[in-house]
């Protein structure tokens, strides 16, 4: 005999099944804005799958042709992959994108340049194009050692070719070329100061080869009295910069700030925010402007800049925390004591911090400050870092696990390799930069470049030397043991750069939930040789599941405009 409370699970049955019905037919209505097929899509688990749908900005599915089909729709755009394969977009853990940005357009390049006859032409192009008498400006990107046999061009040849052009040459941050009369039109002849911190270099015979010598700051100090492009300019010139960073992979950067370089220089960055113009995911520190007052002064442009969104962040501060602590091997009791007052602010307020040093033989000093710390806050989920330290030895990498700190690596030694082994000897290049007792000791690692004054920012440059070990002059010396496979390579170029920022839960793997940010290569680099690695570029970029880079390449079934 039916019960009453029979009757009553009967009907709750029923309209379960019906709302459930009607659940799964609803999520088979969902259609997807992007829909990706027949594509090699790398996984976090080192498998790939066959296609991938995308939905208001994220990632619907990943699955086969036929179960990603499903979503489609009369609208759906549709991109053809043709077998290629697909990445997660590249992030660079450390760029200076932003100052890059400015003045890529107004500049010339050298960088992957290997032969004397295309450094002349590029300023010869350049000569030809620009006003008469306005400056010709290489502003860095480039060694020696990437020219045949590390010969650069000679004074005479490059005075021919800029022509009726001032020239202006930066090597690194270490010397300068300026061609004559170059110091008076700039009004540095009668810089006394200035003059007393650069080392004019002479030939045999005495003469003056137009290169100075100078340290990091004093180079920064110099470039800063070139005269500057207009503001309509600027902006144009980042968001070019920008798609020729989508163009090869990159779809976010973590740009550290850095020295000379004041809020004013974000202006053509927040320009392009406000017009949702960015191409590129931008997370973004606030570098100390001025020497003694850089705690109220941090506390000051905090409350001044724009508000976060999903392409642009303020990710807290640094390189150049404080003066005193910055490119400075031999800090005093008193530059210690101020760091550390800006640290505990920022500590206590939760504000994430990143940190430029150099050589391990000092970095005790900056350690010992953390620690002080870290007596008082916890800094374990603010992503703090410390960039650059190639010649980081097994002690202080166990003070970095110990002290909640990440590690920003770059591909220094592919351009400087000679030079380490010069000053550091070959057992230590061998080991350098120690990623394989890093990744042992799970520190967080973000990769990167450090574009663009001291390195090209090509990031399958990068990724080719920590895959290889083989420098930029051919010298081949690093410990198997401490090169990277490929899908570490990879893996450590966008999940292990996501880490540091304030939207890693959305960044860095293609799975379901996550940024469509993608990139579709011009080749597999898990086949090709390992040499070839460095000619990689992106076919067609997506941020955000928009296409903001395409090749034309691949079939797509219609176009849709960049961010």
């Amino acid at each position: 005999m039916w019960t009453r409370v029979s009757w009553l699970y009967i009907l709750l049955s029923f309209f379960s099944f019906f709302i459930i019905g009607n659940a799964f037919s609803h999520s088979r209505e969902i259609v997807a804005d992007v829909i990706i097929a027949n594509a090699q899509i790398l996984q976090k688990n080192e498998s790939f799958a066959k296609a991938i749908a995308i939905k208001d900005q994220k990632i619907l599915a990943i699955g086969s042709n036929a179960s990603i089909d499903k979503y489609a729709g009369p609208k759906t755009q549709k991109i053809n992959a043709n077998r290629q394969l697909i990445i997660p977009g590249l992030i660079d853990s450390h760029m200076h994108a932003i100052r890059a940005g400015l003045s890529y357009t107004s500049e010339v390049s050298w960088i992957g340049v290997k032969t004397i006859a295309q450094a002349l032409d590029r300023i010869r192009v350049a000569a030809k194009q620009k006003p008469i008498g306005s400056w010709i400006i290489v502003a860095g990107g480039w060694v020696p050692e990437q020219f045949q046999d590390g010969i650069i061009p000679s004074q005479e040849q490059l005075l021919q070719a800029a022509g009726d052009h001032p020239l202006y040459i930066q090597k690194l941050y270490s010397s300068v070329f300026i061609s004559p009369g170059g110091l008076e039109e700039l009004g540095i002849a009668s810089n006394a100061e200035l003059l007393s911190r650069l080392e004019a270099l002479t030939d045999k015979n005495g003469n003056a080869t137009g290169w100075m010598n100078g340290n990091a700051r004093t180079i920064s100090d110099l470039f800063d009295f070139l005269p500057n492009t207009t503001q309509d300019s600027q902006y144009e010139s980042t968001k070019n910069f920008f798609l020729e960073l989508n163009r090869l992979g990159i779809t976010g950067v973590y740009d550290p700030g850095g020295y000379n370089f004041p809020l004013a220089s974000y202006k053509s960055l927040w320009k392009l925010q406000s017009k949702r113009a960015l191409s590129i995911r931008v997370a973004y520190s606030l570098s100390a402007p001025n020497r003694g007052s850089e705690l109220s002064d941090f506390q000051k442009m905090s409350q001044i800049i724009p508000k976060n969104d999903e392409f642009l962040q303020w990710n807290g501060i640094g390189e150049n925390v404080t003066w005193g602590m910055y490119n400075n091997e031999s800090p005093t009791a008193s530059d210690q004591q101020q760091l550390l007052e800006v640290l505990e602010w920022a500590a206590k307020e939760k504000i994430t911090v990143t940190l430029h040093w150099n050589n391990n033989e000092s970095i005790p000093k900056l350690l010992n400050v953390v620690e002080k710390v870290r007596t008082n806050y916890s800094i374990k989920d603010l992503r703090w870092s410390i960039a650059h330290i190639n010649n980081l030895d097994e002690n202080n990498l166990r003070r970095m696990k110990e002290n909640d700190l990440g590690w920003l690596v770059q591909n220094a030694l592919y351009f400087q390799a000679s030079n380490f082994k010069e000053k550091y000897g070959l057992e230590a290049l061998r080991v350098s930069p120690r990623l394989r007792q890093a990744i042992r000791s799970d520190i967080p690692i973000g990769l990167g470049t450090d574009a663009h004054r001291v390195m090209d920012f090509n990031p399958f440059v990068a990724i080719e030397w920590l895959i290889s070990g083989k420098s930029i002059d051919g010298l081949v010396a690093r410990d198997t043991a401490q090169l990277l496979t490929r899908f570490e390579a990879i893996s450590l170029y966008t999940k292990g750069s996501a880490y540091f920022l304030p939207d890693a839960p959305l960044r860095g793997d293609l799975s379901v939930g996550k940024y469509a940010d993608l990139a579709i290569l011009n080749q597999n680099i898990f086949t090709v040789p390992i040499n070839q690695i460095h000619k990689t570029h992106s076919v067609l970029t997506i941020v955000g599941g928009k296409v903001v880079f395409n090749s034309g390449r691949l079939i797509t079934n219609q176009k849709k405009s960049a961010h």
